[in-house]
């Protein structure tokens, strides 16, 4: 539990206890009663705590959604009673009746409001409405999303049409990162706060810092989880583990190692690249290189060209583990003058 907080709700139960001492000072004819009263006294206090705890996973948008619920269904039942409805009658039925109508009516606003409080935000203490639609999908940032660094060249592209919300933790996180005394870590980490800034410096990004009151004593997975699934928002991440278990939960995992394959281009039997062999293969004559996307090329009759960029036509393409891997052979020296002509 946080410190302050535990301090807080400490000295409120005293505060409690205090009042019912000093209630009980003040009420000479309740001096029999003095143990009765301190007691009642910590019990409210308690109480109190306890509906805190009860209203722990309560957000300020349900609260501002439950306010605004209240108020309406008490104006509603402020012009029923003062309707003609209620100008006869018993005093005391009418009286009971008008109790009644407060109850109901307060009660069914705050319902409904709570019930479509995604709908609106109410902000003070300008109380405008700002409407939650569908067309401004939401989608979270996770700290390994910042540091692997493609979110900057996905965003720049403007193929990210959605609100990017990075939570304050997930700045804490990164900070204590770039902080630590490992080099390879604090690299890391301030490559992901380099790739914050040029977020940052986008003027058509929408990019939301979020000041979320999620538990601190939560793991960082957690409170990811936790916020995507309040704000009905998407998680980017390069987790694997956390990916799994947003799609557990019910979350849309935006994985960019997945969009990196889906955006390699396919190779047909035929066709031909150029690749810069870098290595031998493992067989004689083979030469081995890379595409831009990562795939190996393993390339027949390259070994003579090592360290040169060459023409090759692809004769296999298989798949593998880290996507996949291409069979070529070296074309003739004819194709090669034919295409610097």
């Amino acid at each position: 539990m946080n410190k302050a907080l535990l301090t807080i709700r400490i000295f409120f139960i005293l505060l409690c206890v205090a009042g019912s001492w000093l209630l009980w000072y003040a009420t000479p004819e309740w001096d029999a009663y003095q143990g009765r009263i301190l007691v009642i006294g910590l019990l409210i206090g308690i109480l109190v705590i306890l509906v805190d705890l009860m209203l722990k996973g309560f957000s300020l948008r349900g609260l501002s959604a439950l306010t605004f619920g209240l108020g309406v269904g008490a104006l509603v039942a402020f012009f029923i009673s003062s309707s003609p409805l209620f100008e006869h009658g018993d005093e005391q039925i009418v009286f009971l009746s008008r109790i009644g109508l407060f109850v109901i009516c307060m009660y069914l606003g705050a319902v409904i409001a709570l019930r479509g409080k995604d709908e609106f935000n109410l902000v003070i203490p300008y109380i405008r409405f700002v409407p939650h639609n569908v067309d401004v999908p939401l989608v979270i940032v996770d700290t390994s999303a910042l540091i692997d660094g493609r979110i900057v060249e996905v965003c720049r592209t403007q193929f990210m049409s959605a609100g990017i919300i990075i939570p304050t933790f997930v700045l804490e996180d990164l900070r204590k990162i770039a902080d630590s005394p490992d080099q390879l870590r604090k690299a890391k980490g301030r490559r992901g706060l380099d790739a914050l800034n040029e977020l940052k410096g986008m003027e058509r990004l929408d990019l939301r810092i979020e000041e979320s009151a999620v538990s601190k004593e939560k793991e960082v997975d957690a409170k990811l989880l936790f916020l995507a699934s309040s704000l009905k928002a998407k998680l980017l991440t390069t987790d694997y583990n956390l990916g799994r278990m947003a799609e557990f939960h019910g979350i849309v995992w935006l994985n960019l190692n997945t969009l990196t394959h889906a955006l390699i281009s396919e190779l047909t039997v035929g066709e031909v690249i150029e690749v810069e062999l870098l290595k031998e293969g493992k067989e004689e004559d083979q030469a081995v290189g890379y595409l831009e996307n990562g795939s190996m090329v393993v390339v027949n009759g390259g070994r003579a060209y090592l360290n040169e960029t060459v023409p090759v036509e692809v004769i296999s393409v298989l798949p593998s583990a880290g996507g996949k891997m291409v069979f070529g052979r070296v074309l003739d020296d004819d194709y090669s003058a034919a295409k610097r002509s």
